[in-house]
């Protein structure tokens, strides 16, 4: 898991501000095929949003943050329904 500083999440929340969700979280939840989606954006762009189109605040969170741990990535920011996550392209998943 990558860990950073306040001014680090500071900074990375300001880049992702124009950033789209490549990644969309639906009634299925998290499958295999979605943890594997989120490896490859994580992968190519290092800081992605993902959409979690559950309507719980918790339960949207909780996703997100499962997401980010599975993959070895940190959650950045949950705003509304969007969660911004980051992984360093040094930081691979063995």
């Amino acid at each position: 898991m990558t860990t950073l500083t306040p001014q680090q999440k500071r900074a990375l929340k300001a880049r992702a501000h124009h950033l789209k969700p490549v990644v969309r979280v639906g009634q299925k939840g998290m499958t295999d095929s979605l943890l594997a989606e989120t490896e490859q954006a994580l992968e190519t762009h290092e800081l992605i949003k993902i959409h979690v189109a559950m309507d719980d605040r918790n339960e949207r969170h909780a996703m997100a943050e499962s997401i980010a741990e599975k993959t070895g990535a940190a959650v950045i920011a949950h705003i509304g329904k969007i969660s911004i996550l980051y992984r360093s392209g040094d930081a691979r998943i063995e």
